[in-house]
Order: structure tokens, then C-alpha cells, then sequence
């Protein structure tokens, strides 16, 4: 799987700009599900930032201010805009970072563009005109994560109306298929098919493992799947890996049953890294996959 010509930069001013593309070291996107509070914040990002480090691996800091997407009215919604974009502004300069957050409010979308280096369109909402046209407006690469009820060949109509509003800076995101109810599966044959559209692509191990609402009014999850998923769709030549982090995910706002416990991250990352780095070598000593094409 190396279709994909595009090369995404994201970072401006005072931050390094991350490249994201076929060939390029694997990037991590990852952090808390929601915004829970300044201090939590800044200490999770301490926590990825010396992991990734030590790892020699570029990471973009994920967290988001509003959870619109929740099943239950008592659920955490989020921190809001102002304060969580206020946090989100001081992680970046505190650790030289990029952010990212998704945005359900087309109000919402210049505001997370002026602080936010990648914005994120959520997967329920892949289709919808109006927040992928407010995203492309940012003038900031988005994050395009794959609807549970999409299929992958469809994602590039909604890479289309990026683009029509003027967007080329798109990375796709993997995050699983609904099989019946409160079931997803991951079909890695949607990572070669959704790089077929010219983009980077990425894939989200922890929203992959989710069992949707399958506890009545939150979600479930299969933890224990992650390291396994992550090694297949890094050995399928993903070019980022995305996952949430919680240092203590009982207690975590949002996604509790989802997220990844901060102590496996060096784990997982140590063995995504080698297996992108053999990925790598493998395409430069047998050349692109060139199987019955059409």
C-alpha cells in the first residue's frame, strides 16, 4: 500500500511542522478522549512527550473540548470551546507540539482554526456538508476519520467537498465498521482503498475496539485487541497510528472502556515503530505492491 503522493505538513509558527506520507518515519496522534482539566492536560502530555522521545517518534497532541457525540444526557459533554482551546494553546507552546480537536458546530470552526494545527471532522459526521466545508475554511489539514456506517470506497465523495471548499491537506482515518449492533470489526482491506483517493492514511486503534453503546448508555470496549490491530494495520502501511491515552482509565471523562492506559504506550509504539520501519525497507527492496490492479 503506497498509492498515496499527497504529503501533509502540520504545525505553523512556533511549532515544527510534522510531515505525515508514503516513505515518512509513523507519526502518533494521541492523548485524552476529552479535555478533562489544564493540570490533567499538561501532565499527559509531559507523559507522550517523554515516551515518544525516547522512541524518536513526532506526535500530535489529541484532546477535545466538546463530546457532542455522547448517548446519555449525563454523560461528560466537555470542558467547552473557549477554555478547552485555551488548554489546547498552552499545550502547544508548553511542549512545541501540534494539537488537534474535532469540532461538531460549524460556528465552532474558525475559532479551532486559529488554534488548532489539525482539525478533526468526527466519523458521525464524515458526510456531512456543512462541517466538512466549515473544516476546509480553517485553512488547516483535516483529520477525516471514516464513518462506522461508511464504506471505504465512499470516502472520497466526502474528500471531494474538501477539496471543492479548497482543502488538499487530508488525512483519512480507519476506526471500524459497524457488524450488526454494538459491534465493530476492522476490514484492513479499507486502508489500500481509502489510499487510493491520493491522501495519507491513518488508523485508530482504540475507537476500533469499541463495543458502541453496548453497556445501555455508554460504550464498551476489548482493550486486550489493541496491540494485535495495531500490528496489522501498521504492517498494512499505515502512515500515522492514532490511539487515546489515560493515566488512569476507570476514572477517565470520556471513552473510560476505550482508552489505552498510558504504562502499555511505549510498548505499543516500540513494536509499531519497528514493524513501519521493516515496512519501509520491504517496499524499498521488493517495490510497490502491484498485485492484479485495476
Amino acid at each position: 500500500m503506497s498509492i498515496s503522493k499527497k504529503i501533509l505538513s502540520i504545525g505553523y509558527d512556533n511549532v515544527e511542522s510534522i510531515n505525515i506520507g508514503n516513505g515518512l518515519p509513523l507519526v502518533f496522534i494521541g492523548g485524552p478522549c476529552a479535555i478533562e482539566s489544564y493540570d490533567h492536560s499538561m501532565f499527559m502530555a509531559e507523559k507522550i512527550q517523554n515516551i515518544c522521545n525516547e522512541l524518536k517518534i513526532k506526535w500530535i497532541f489529541k484532546s477535545c473540548y466538546d463530546k457532542d457525540c455522547r448517548s446519555s444526557p449525563n454523560s461528560f459533554h466537555g470542558i467547552g470551546l473557549e477554555e478547552g482551546l485555551n488548554i489546547l494553546s498552552k499545550v502547544r507552546n508548553q511542549f512545541g507540539v501540534p494539537v488537534v480537536s474535532d469540532f461538531s458546530d460549524v460556528n465552532d470552526g474558525n475559532s479551532i482554526g486559529q488554534v488548532c494545527d489539525l482539525v478533526q471532522v468526527p466519523a458521525y459526521l464524515c458526510r456531512q456538508t456543512s462541517i466538512l466545508k466549515a473544516a476546509a475554511k480553517t485553512n488547516r489539514p483535516v483529520h477525516l476519520k471514516k464513518g462506522q456506517f461508511m464504506s471505504p470506497w465512499n470516502m472520497k465523495n466526502s474528500v471531494k467537498k474538501l477539496e471543492a471548499n479548497g482543502c488538499d491537506q487530508i488525512l483519512l482515518t480507519e476506526r471500524g465498521t459497524f457488524f450488526g449492533y454494538n459491534m465493530l470489526v476492522n476490514d484492513f482491506t479499507s486502508l489500500p482503498i481509502m489510499n487510493k483517493t491520493g491522501y495519507p492514511i491513518c488508523y485508530d486503534a482504540t475507537h476500533s475496539i469499541q463495543l458502541p453503546t453496548s453497556m445501555g448508555s455508554i460504550s464498551g470496549g476489548q482493550r486486550e485487541f489493541i496491540p494485535s490491530l495495531v500490528r496489522a494495520a501498521v504492517a498494512s502501511g499505515i502512515n500515522a497510528l492514532f490511539m487515546e491515552v489515560h493515566n488512569d482509565p476507570p476514572r477517565a471523562l470520556s471513552d473510560s472502556n476505550t482508552v489505552l492506559d498510558i504504562k502499555y504506550l511505549k510498548l505499543i509504539l516500540s513494536q509499531a515503530v519497528e514493524i513501519h520501519n521493516l515496512y519501509l525497507s520491504l517496499i524499498k527492496k521488493y517495490g510497490e505492491d502491484n498485485v492484479h490492479q485495476k
